[in-house]
C-alpha cells in the first residue's frame, strides 16, 4: 500500500477507535452521537436537483449552530448512506475548507464532493468505506461465497481482517 494511503488509513483507524458503531448499524444513531459530541445538530437533506445535475453527489455545510449534510436522492439507499458517511467523514476529520482556500473563521464550511483527488476527499472516502466494512462485518456471517467476495473487496481496499474474523 502506498505510504499516503497507509497514513490516511491509520488516521481513519484512530477516528474509528472513538466511534461506537452500533450493531445493527444505524446512520441516524451515528449522526445523533456525532452531533452530541459536536454540540450541534446534524440535519440530513436531499440535494437540490440543480446541484445533483451539476455532478455533486454530497455536500457538507457547517455553520456555528448546525451541520447540514446534503446527499444525492436519486440513487440507491446504500449509495445515499455512503454519501452521508463520506460527508460525516469530513466532519470527523475536522476538515474546515476546500484545500488551498482560506476562511476567516466565521464563514460556514462548505465541502462538496465531485472527485477524490485531494487528501481531504481521500480521507473522507476511506473513512466512509471503513465504517461500512466494519458495520457490515458485525452482522450475521454471509455464506462462504459471499464472504469470499467481501474478503476480496476488503483486501483491495487495504482492510485486512484478523484471523479470528474481526
Amino acid at each position: 500500500m502506498p505510504h499516503r494511503q497507509l497514513s490516511i488509513r491509520k488516521r481513519c483507524e484512530q477516528i474509528l477507535g472513538h466511534l461506537d458503531l452500533t450493531h445493527p448499524f444505524s446512520l441516524d444513531d451515528l449522526c445523533r452521537r456525532i452531533a452530541e459530541r459536536r454540540g450541534r445538530p446534524i440535519r440530513l437533506h436531499p440535494l437540490p436537483k440543480e446541484a445533483a445535475e451539476s455532478g455533486v453527489c454530497g455536500l457538507w455545510v457547517g455553520t456555528a449552530s448546525v451541520d447540514y449534510v446534503f446527499y444525492e436522492a436519486q440513487t440507491t439507499p446504500l449509495h445515499r448512506e455512503h454519501i452521508v458517511l463520506h460527508e460525516l467523514g469530513h466532519i470527523l476529520f475536522g476538515h474546515h475548507s476546500l484545500e488551498g482556500e482560506e476562511t476567516d473563521g466565521n464563514a460556514p464550511v462548505v465541502l462538496g464532493r465531485t472527485n477524490y483527488t485531494t487528501r481531504q476527499e481521500q480521507e473522507a472516502e476511506m473513512l466512509a468505506s471503513m465504517i461500512r466494512i466494519r458495520t457490515a462485518n458485525a452482522g450475521p456471517r454471509p455464506a462462504n461465497g459471499a464472504r469470499g467476495t467481501l474478503a476480496r473487496l476488503e483486501s483491495a481496499m487495504g482492510y485486512e481482517r484478523g484471523n479470528d474474523g474481526s
